[in-house]
Order: structure tokens, then C-alpha cells, then sequence
């Protein structure tokens, strides 16, 4: 590894720090959701096109490709089948399940957020912890450890995002697709929330604004 792509995987790594407390300021102290997550979408999403003009082989190396996409698909899908099953079935226990048709644009939409979450946690943590030797193991326990905290306060978001990175960053390092994860991780947080903690995100990120 050269000293220039030591210095970028570095800065990289400081980006998603800043982005993480960047949550804690302005979701949770100010409560500028929607501002925060379209600024982190823009501002992300611009430098994914300005480094893959710069090295089109980046996508791929991130985990921005189709050809592993079924494969991938495979793996998953029977983890999150049972994490519905087991969302139903806690939500039914608390009594916090909530039927409302909010949940249906979040569907659609929170996948684009959820791949960006795990763009800059899977892809640039994970990858760049394993780029500089990190053991897996300890990769697996610091990309969990980080994606819970951002989730503080909520003690139930806190450990499902712990489980779901463990699984989620064991995965992507072995076949590296951030489409499926991002797809899974959009679908599997919006059930969490309408069906375990009983929360409207639609409602707390749009409604507020009408």
C-alpha cells in the first residue's frame, strides 16, 4: 500500500467518524433528520462518482456490482426471513406493532439511505481496516460496536444493529456486494421500526414538514 492510498483510506476513515457524530448533532440534537440524511446522501454519494471517474475499478473493489448479486441474494435471505419472523413475534409480545401504510415509502426509499450506511460502514470501515491488517475478528467487533453507538439512545435499535453488522460485515468481506446488504438493510429497518419499537420514521422525517 502506497503512502498516498494510506492517506485516503485514512482520511476515508476520519470522513465516517465525522459523519457518525455528525448524527448526534444534527438527528438527535437538533432533529434535522431529512436535512442530515440528503446532506450525507449528496455529499457521499458525490464522492463515490468523483472517485470511481478517478478509478472506475473502485465500485467494484467496494462492493458496487451485480455479477455476485443472486449469490449474495442466497446468504441473506434466509437470515432475513428469520429476523422477521422474530420482529413479528417481539412485536407481538410488546404490543408494538404498527400496521399503518407509512411503512410502504420507507420501503422504498430507506434502502437508499441504508446502502449508503453501509457504504461507509462496511465498505470504507471494513475495507480499510482489513487494508491495513486488521484481523477479521476484530474487524467484525469494531464495525458492530460502531453502527450500535451511532444508534444510541434506543436500546433495542443498539442491539439489533449490533447483530445485523456482525452478520452484515461478515458477508460483505467475504463477497463484497453493498446492493443486496443496502437493499436488506433498508427492508429489515423499516420492519424493526413499524414492527418492534413502534416507531413512524415517515412520520418523524416528512409529516413534520406538512
Amino acid at each position: 500500500m502506497t503512502s498516498q492510498t494510506k492517506t485516503l483510506r485514512t482520511f476515508e476513515l476520519i470522513a465516517v467518524t465525522l459523519t457518525a457524530l455528525g448524527k448526534f448533532l444534527f438527528m438527535d440534537y437538533l432533529n434535522w433528520r431529512l436535512p442530515f440524511v440528503i446532506a450525507a446522501i449528496l455529499f457521499w454519494g458525490g464522492y463515490i462518482i468523483w472517485t470511481s471517474r478517478r478509478n472506475p475499478e473502485v465500485l467494484k473493489a467496494w462492493g458496487f456490482r451485480t455479477d455476485n448479486f443472486n449469490s449474495v441474494l442466497k446468504l441473506v435471505l434466509p437470515f432475513a426471513i428469520v429476523s422477521l419472523v422474530i420482529f413479528v413475534i417481539v412485536g407481538l409480545a410488546r404490543g408494538s406493532i404498527n400496521t399503518t401504510w407509512h411503512i410502504l415509502p420507507i420501503l422504498i426509499s430507506y434502502p437508499i439511505w441504508g446502502t449508503i450506511q453501509q457504504f461507509l460502514i462496511i465498505a470504507l470501515v471494513a475495507g480499510n481496516l482489513r487494508a491495513f491488517n486488521v484481523s477479521k475478528p476484530l474487524i467484525l467487533i469494531l464495525t458492530a460496536v460502531l453502527f450500535s453507538v451511532v444508534h444510541f439512545p434506543s436500546v433495542w435499535l443498539m442491539a439489533g444493529t449490533f447483530v445485523l453488522a456482525l452478520f452484515y460485515t461478515w458477508i460483505y468481506l467475504k463477497k463484497q456486494n453493498l446492493y443486496v446488504l443496502g437493499l436488506f438493510h433498508g427492508w429489515l429497518g423499516a420492519f424493526f421500526y413499524y414492527l418492534v419499537i413502534n416507531q413512524d420514521p415517515f412520520a418523524d422525517i416528512f409529516l413534520k414538514y406538512f
